[in-house]
């Protein structure tokens, strides 16, 4: 094969799966009503497990309660964003909980849930330091927004050894 037509074939390959995930993303969007969707809660559990793998309780139900409300805090900013920012975050967790999506914008081969803590990891640091802008600002927006709904709560600012709001 020459490389043309290699170069052709990839592209095409390309446009093929784009077209494919973002139809895929509006049948299956990631937020509905501003709120995330089961998958879109799976994937967040997720990440969150990954990049607060040492700072999350360590007991089975403790730990499901900091997701639970982790969960509830991302819903409370997603709400908060503009229409636009909802739109593409929607996208972002549309395309993610697809097999196509999850293994081409994240690399990661196992599903959301059966992944483990350090396949995530990997996949995230792969997303973090690849060449592609879109796989980079998919990170930062995960990671982002996991930092900022879990931190958010009070409960957690002593991991930080942030005393909290000084009064004036």
């Amino acid at each position: 094969m020459q490389r043309r037509t290699l170069l052709k074939l990839g592209a095409l390959s390309a446009a093929v799966l784009i077209v494919a995930g973002g139809a895929t993303a509006l049948l299956q969007p990631g937020l509905r009503q501003g709120k995330l969707t089961p998958a879109a809660q799976t994937i967040f559990s997720s990440v969150a497990c990954a990049i607060l793998d040492r700072t999350l309780p360590t007991g089975d139900l403790d730990k499901q309660k900091a997701l639970a409300g982790l969960l509830d805090r991302i819903d409370d900013l997603s709400q908060a964003f503009p229409p636009h920012v909802q739109a593409e975050l929607s996208q972002l967790l549309g395309l993610l909980s697809t097999a196509v999506g999850r293994r081409t914008l994240a690399g990661l081969e196992s599903d959301w849930p059966s992944a483990s803590v350090t396949e995530v990891q990997q996949a995230l640091q792969s997303m973090r330091l690849s060449r592609l802008a879109l796989r980079q600002q998919s990170y930062h927006a995960l990671h982002d927004i996991v930092g900022a709904a879990y931190f958010s709560d009070a409960s957690t600012w002593v991991t930080l050894g942030y005393p909290g709001p000084v009064n004036i």
